[in-house]
């Protein structure tokens, strides 16, 4: 059989390396450097059957990601019927950035500090990581193509101006279509906005429909101030939807807190745990099969907060 569609993961059938991590269960603050050849073990696993992979990532209730769960402590459900974990691991693999950047007229009183929140995001960047960058005010522009330098991104964000209305939505279609450029297996996108959409092509069902099909996982940083539009107050609930159907998240964010959120943004992507499993309901159907995740704390853990892609399109043949 061939493989499902994965979240956040290209798959098929061949050969897949996990990493599984054992020990206590500790609160990671890793950046930069790769994964530890110990936690990363050269056995293969031949799969000759459907599997499904899901990322998941796991903090505590400021932020840090949490490691040392094992395979006991998830539970997984597709279209809420329980499955059986058959793959479980941790991995630092490198990761394709798309960062979308908001210079819209809104943005000229917080440039700098959103400069300053992508300098941290990238501190903790790994040296296989690529990215690239799209700016965007009434249209979006491809500034920066992939690129390993990411002082290109930083320096490219040094000569930005403010100016304009916002075509969020535009942007990030944008970003995921210059996304599947990428040969790497993890994908991500970084929003850095101070509002809702006021003048996309795209709608946001559009977009939504494009989250899905998508294996880019999705955080997003908005700078909220008093709604004075439709549009501004839809942007939270907006970037939420789609931040957390990716697997990723939406943190609404003081000013002077965004680049400390950046920085904490930055180590979560890079410490994700992979739970795979082979659904009990094989029929290749082409529907959306929605996913949850469950974490069954250790004993003296508590108020763990879970994210993971929502769901997946089952081979319609």
């Amino acid at each position: 059989m061939g493989s499902l569609p994965l979240m956040g993961w290209r798959f098929c059938p061949a050969l897949l390396a996990l990493g599984v991590l054992y020990g206590q269960v500790t609160v990671e603050t890793r950046a930069r450097a790769s994964a530890p050849p110990s936690l990363m073990p050269p056995a293969s696993l031949r799969i000759d059957s459907n599997l499904v992979l899901v990322p998941v990532t796991v903090c505590d209730n400021h932020n840090r990601p949490v490691t040392g769960l094992e395979k006991q402590h998830f539970r997984v459900f597709d279209d809420s019927v329980e499955q059986t974990v058959t793959h479980f691991g941790m991995e630092d693999a490198p990761v394709s950035v798309g960062l979308v950047f908001d210079i819209s007229g809104s943005m000229s009183s917080k440039l700098r500090l959103a400069r300053e929140a992508v300098s941290e995001f990238m501190s903790t960047s790994n040296p296989e990581d690529d990215f690239f960058l799209v700016e965007f005010n009434e249209r979006p522009k491809l500034v920066t193509p992939l690129t390993e330098d990411y002082r290109e991104i930083e320096s490219q964000l040094a000569f930005a101006d403010a100016h304009g209305r916002t075509a969020l939505l535009d942007a990030i279609v944008l970003a995921m279509h210059e996304m599947k450029r990428s040969h790497k297996s993890r994908k991500a996108l970084l929003i850095v906005s101070d509002g809702g959409d006021n003048c996309s092509r795209y709608t946001a069902g559009e977009l939504k429909n494009l989250v899905r099909e998508s294996d880019a996982i999705i955080y997003a940083t908005g700078i909220y101030g008093l709604a004075s539009s439709p549009e501004e107050l839809a942007g939270p609930s907006l970037l939420t939807d789609i931040a957390e159907q990716s697997g990723g998240r939406h943190f609404a964010v003081d000013l002077h807190d965004l680049p400390d959120i950046a920085a904490k943004i930055g180590i979560e992507l890079r410490n994700r745990y992979v739970i795979g499993y082979s659904p009990t309901n094989q029929r290749r159907d082409g529907r959306y099969h929605p996913v949850q995740v469950k974490v069954v704390p250790p004993r003296g853990i508590s108020s763990l907060r879970t994210s993971w892609r929502r769901g997946y399109y089952a081979p319609s043949e």
